[in-house]
């Protein structure tokens, strides 16, 4: 068995390689971790070692981020953090026999400098996009390096768009970060209809993107907010403890009630309650009708299971208009949006709007329950995908160098 370093580059990409690298020490590899940037928590949660201290950022990495967010990372400092972490890769490298990258052209490129083997996750990719993948440079060029052993995409369009280009065979074996939530047989109590609420995860955008979300559920029709016709979930990070959150949906005159033993805890205004759901993602992803969304990974996760997506833009860094344009690119049919500016009211009322007709959509249009099945499967792949690239990336061990 083998020594492999994990190399990532973001939280999505931190939970994905945690799969992946629990998946490797299933197989018996000893795996390690360096995350370039973020706490790289979910390698932590999953018992994955850490290379050096970690440190996380507001933006929560280098990428698709507003021109805010892009300038607040040269403020904190990610740059430069960035930079020490690549050095720290370069002198401990050969300790490896093989380097896993998960991400984009930044851990690639990384992952080339060390001259270590590498098998690769462009998570971060997807010719459905544009039709055509057009990888910044240079990671064509050292995707075609002979150190590159193994290449893994995010869908099969994307496998066989870049067999072509770059002349090798890439596979698509599934995504790992699907793998929690397809073999998640958890369910909540049954209910009329129900909206999931999604607000992502990520500090301090997660507090202005649940203010955003409690807007559009003021906008609803009493009669459904308020008598059970549709019942509310917020899908909740642990992270934002209940004083915060109290004291943060204050703002909209809600008020926080405390949970039971066999009650969760809730959001309350008036006679609306939204249950709140902590440690219950996959939960609240199986049991909705419909997820309001304001995340990356989450919302993949959602498609994944063929569950439509109603996106609400928020003011960023991360989710943004363009992360969230690119998004229905990527997740195709089944993700939706209302037109208009992040946070206007015109635009959280027809927000509010769609979530009615959606949700009678789904019990009404067995043509959009074909659509999310089929999109389920050819956007994100079955269940199984960390075990399948683990079982690869071991066979690639194996060979002779």
């Amino acid at each position: 068995m083998g020594r492999l370093l994990l190399l990532s580059n973001g939280h999505g990409e931190d939970l994905s390689g945690a799969l992946l690298g629990r998946a490797l020490q299933t197989e018996g590899h000893d795996v390690e971790a360096l995350p370039l940037v973020g706490k790289g928590q979910p390698y932590r949660d999953a018992g994955i070692g850490l290379i050096g201290g970690t440190q996380e950022f507001s933006t929560g990495g280098l990428g698709y981020t507003s021109l805010r967010g892009r300038l607040t990372e040269l403020v904190q400092g990610q740059v430069i953090y960035l930079l020490r972490r690549l050095i720290r890769l370069l002198r401990i490298a050969k300790r490896y026999d093989l380097v896993v990258v998960i991400g984009d052209v930044i851990p690639v490129m990384a992952a080339w400098l060390s001259r270590r083997p590498v098998a690769t996750y462009l998570v971060a990719y997807s010719s459905h996009y544009e039709g055509r993948l057009r990888l910044p440079w240079p990671c064509s060029d050292c995707l075609r390096s002979p150190r590159f052993k193994a290449i893994f995409s995010r869908d099969q369009l994307s496998a066989d768009d870049l067999s072509i280009q770059l002349q090798r065979h890439v596979n698509f074996l599934g995504n790992p970060f699907m793998d929690p939530v397809l073999s998640d047989a958890q369910r909540l109590p049954p209910a009329h209809r129900r909206l999931g609420l999604l607000p992502g995860s990520r500090r301090p955008e997660l507090e202005q993107n649940l203010l955003l979300l409690l807007r559009v559920i003021d906008q609803l029709p009493e009669a459904w907010r308020d008598n059970g016709e549709l019942q509310l979930e917020l899908a909740l990070v642990s992270s934002l403890q209940d004083v915060e959150l109290s004291a943060l949906v204050a703002q909209g005159q809600w008020h926080l009630e405390a949970g039971s033993d066999n009650k969760p805890s809730a959001l309350r205004r008036g006679g609306c309650r939204i249950w709140i759901r902590r440690g219950n993602f996959g939960a609240v992803l199986h049991s909705s009708d419909l997820l309001l969304c304001m995340a990356g990974t989450a919302a993949e996760q959602a498609v994944g299971l063929a569950r439509p997506v109603l996106q609400l833009v928020g003011q960023g860094p991360q989710f943004t208009e363009g992360f969230a344009e690119a998004q229905r690119r990527l997740l195709g049919p089944t993700v939706f949006c209302a037109p208009g500016e992040a946070g206007d009211p015109v635009t959280l009322a027809r927000t509010a709007q769609m979530v009615l007709d959606l949700v009678e959509r789904i019990h009404q249009d067995a043509d959009l329950k074909s659509v999310c099945d089929r999109e389920a499967v050819n956007r994100l792949g079955p269940a199984g995908g960390g075990g399948r690239m683990a079982a690869s990336i071991s066979r690639l061990l194996t060979l002779p160098r």
